[in-house]
């Protein structure tokens, strides 16, 4: 069967720079597929290309068998499109919002109707769908912003950072509608600052870093590119958060992470039991006084980090 999205060697530039420098990826049907990547590593330009919106430069790029510059038209045929902000109409109720997107698809009436309570009955937002979007809450509005996206049948979802200034319950409930359009049969690319976001919801992650991939695999293959297990430590005295390090890179050298503003030292390690207790030891040996240790899965932080020498709150600080 043909990947939903299949991309080899694609460029794209602005002026001097290549936003898009020989990136590869694929897509698979039946699939959430992350975009994770530092800010300007390319991921919205390659979200804007799948959606035609900018035309690539060289290499190849295919949505759902179609190629994005000689088939534009058959490609924005079976693809939906939710950016960074809801973009709905607030002195309409999500009902109209909605049934007025499905006209411009070209549906009639009453498929334009059914379809858009098809919709609110998917998102969960029936009951307020005959009330003023401006009266919705910011992920109400996300969620009719989706949904906008949708009432066409797209084959292909695109969602370009969905969560964005969302609260914490508004993106699980995000959350919860993607899996349920997966789940019926929606493919879904998704570009997203949040690597927890990514975690829980993608079947397939791409790293990307300056316009090309450094990484692909599921989330558990990702996370075990840098050690099997991670050991972290929190140390009790501010000062002594370099010996600890010290005193860790002994056991595994360059595999030794410090974020001096927790005090938390964190070592990546093929072992498990043996290496906490020799990570105990050489902590003791050193004379470093700590709150506690333990011994976890790595995340997708630590990934970030380990493949782009960034993390992410590195980017959000730089944005």
């Amino acid at each position: 069967m043909t990947a939903t999205i299949e991309a080899t060697g694609v460029t794209k530039r602005f002026g001097k720079a290549a936003a898009l420098d020989g990136l590869d990826l694929e897509a698979e049907h039946g699939q959430v597929t992350a975009i994770l990547g530092p800010n300007g590593a390319g991921k919205t330009t390659f979200v804007r290309a799948v959606a035609t919106l900018h035309e690539i430069d060289g290499g190849s790029l295919r949505v759902n068998g179609h190629d994005v510059i000689r088939e534009a038209a058959k490609v924005r045929r079976t693809i939906g499109l939710a950016g960074q902000y809801a973009a709905i109409e607030p002195a309409m109720t999500g009902r109209e919002n909605l049934e007025m997107v499905a006209r411009l698809f070209g549906q009639g009436r009453r498929a334009a109707r059914q379809n858009t309570a098809v919709v609110l009955e998917t998102l969960d937002l029936t009951e307020a769908a005959d009330r003023r979007a401006r009266t919705y809450s910011g992920g109400m509005r996300r969620k009719l912003d989706l949904g906008a996206s949708l009432v066409g049948s797209p084959k292909l979802l695109l969602l370009d950072e969905p969560t964005t200034g969302v609260d914490p319950r508004s993106r699980l409930e995000l959350w919860d509608a993607v899996r349920a359009l997966v789940a019926q049969g929606t493919d879904v690319l998704l570009t997203t600052q949040y690597l927890e976001e990514a975690d829980h919801l993608a079947d397939r992650i791409v790293i990307i870093d300056r316009g090309r991939a450094v990484a692909a695999g599921t989330p558990a293959e990702l996370k075990g590119r840098i050690g099997g297990s991670v050991i972290e430590v929190h140390v009790r005295a501010q000062d002594d958060v370099p010996v600890a390090a010290n005193a860790l890179e002994m056991l595994e050298p360059g595999r030794v992470n410090v974020d001096e503003s927790t005090r938390r030292v964190s070592m990546g390690v093929d072992g498990e039991a043996d290496r906490l207790t020799l990570a105990m030891r050489s902590l003791a040996d050193a004379s470093v006084a700590i709150d506690d240790i333990s011994l976890r899965q790595p995340t997708l932080d630590e990934v970030f980090l380990a493949l782009t020498g960034r993390t992410p709150d590195d980017e959000a600080e730089a944005a």
